[in-house]
């Protein structure tokens, strides 16, 4: 019987997926001077080669001035449509991604209150944006307030001016990455950026058009979203990426009203993940560990409660879901349950690019159709440091590196403790 993971899915852009298995977002810390270069586009043509229905990218930061990581790909100024070297150097990344007919994605992102000091051309000391002064908070003890100080400086509450320009940065990226022939982008609104600050009440505080209620702080990713859609072909697909795991039982119904409002305004699809710099529940690790129930923890999905309650108010909506997928068994279960209709995969396709052909081998068992992962090892001399946080920055560290011998034409390497 044909894998269900082999289906294609059509969203409602028109852009087809050839099947469900999506390479997930990574960091990549490869674009030493926050452009495209050629080590990218090996490790994506890489990829391109793998089986994958989609292809997503690693952030693409929409202003240079703030980053992620020094070594985020970004957009370096104002783009209008007519800088053709621009689009040229764009574009041998979107053909890197799309060899061989697999769509590729573009993820968008604005760090906000989250781009460490060293991070964008901003300056060292200079403060970060955010919707309101909310400085990060990795934890209480001393240790933990003298990390976040050295690591983050103080964020300033965006002026009207200073949205209306995070706007524009958005849609021209947008823009750009149509023009360089990428088949579409996601908002990168989980993970503690800028359109989750602005999504969530625990970092917005505004009281004006874009805080105050779930609607008015579901205004920016809206504007953006709107505004996007005018600059690009009807057929670009545009989706967003969203938090689970860090909305209480007491904040559900208001993701759940934003959630509505996206899906109204058109989204071609969602992606559900979860966590942040804070409490980075995305790569395994939590400031506390929440039991979780029997059904959750008999499914390899991080946030798949979640995806289903989702997928039950909007049975419509083209769904992601993205976390802890190691095997053919495990996705498909996603599937069969109804819990989304694509599956995200992000370390076992850093291990192996071509997991695809692995896990859609008709002649394998489900037992040799897996690539189960250890935790990266902390190193010895990180062990002191708040475990939530450097070890979530080992993992992404390591299958940072793994990309890298990737691109090189190098094994990988499982990590092993």
């Amino acid at each position: 019987m044909p894998s269900p993971l082999a289906d294609s899915v059509k969203l409602p852009c028109g852009l087809v997926f050839p099947n469900r298995l999506s390479k997930a977002a990574m960091a990549e810390l490869m674009a030493k001077t926050n452009q495209p270069n050629d080590s990218l586009n090996d490790a994506y043509e890489q990829w391109s080669q793998g089986g994958w229905g989609s292809i997503l990218t690693g952030n693409v930061q929409v202003d240079v001035d703030h980053l992620g990581s020094p070594f985020d790909p970004a957009l370096h100024g104002e783009y209008t449509g007519d800088d053709k070297t621009v689009v040229k150097e764009w574009k041998k990344y979107a053909d890197a991604c799309q060899k061989h007919g697999t769509p590729a994605l573009v993820q968008i992102c604005h760090p906000g209150r989250q781009s460490f000091r060293p991070a964008g051309r901003r300056g060292f000391f200079a403060q970060t944006i955010a919707p309101s002064e909310v400085p990060m908070n990795i934890g209480n003890g001393l240790l933990e307030q003298l990390i976040a100080c050295v690591a983050w400086s103080q964020p300033r509450e965006m002026t009207r001016g200073d949205i209306e320009k995070a706007i524009r940065c958005f849609v021209d990226t947008a823009r750009l990455m149509a023009d360089a022939g990428f088949s579409g982008v996601e908002l990168h609104g989980a993970h503690g950026y800028l359109i989750d600050q602005f999504l969530n009440s625990k970092t917005n505080l505004r009281t004006d058009e874009y805080g105050g209620t779930p609607t008015k702080r579901a205004r920016f990713v809206l504007d953006i979203l709107r505004e996007i859609r005018k600059v690009v072909p009807p057929t670009f697909a545009i989706g967003i990426k969203l938090n689970s795991a860090d909305h209480s039982s007491s904040t559900f119904e208001e993701t759940m009203t934003q959630i509505a409002l996206l899906v109204d305004a058109g989204i071609d699809f969602m992606e559900v993940s979860g966590g942040s710099y804070e409490d980075p529940q995305m790569m395994g690790y939590a400031k506390s560990e929440t039991p979780k129930s029997e059904r959750t923890a008999a499914r390899e999905a991080f946030f798949l409660e979640f995806a289903k309650e989702v997928r039950q108010r909007h049975p419509g909506l083209v769904l992601m879901l993205t976390g802890g997928f190691r095997s053919r068994a495990g996705a498909e279960a996603a599937i069969r349950d109804g819990a989304c209709d694509l599956v995200g995969i992000g370390r076992p396709a850093a291990i192996d690019p071509k997991f695809p052909l692995l896990l859609l081998d008709e002649s394998l068992d489900d037992e040799k159709a897996a690539l189960p992962l250890e935790k990266v090892p902390t190193p010895f001399y990180a062990r002191w440091l708040p475990r939530n946080l450097i070890g979530a920055g080992a993992e992404s560290t390591y299958y940072a590196g793994q990309i890298s011998r990737m691109s090189r034409g190098l094994a990988t390497l499982a990590p092993a403790l």
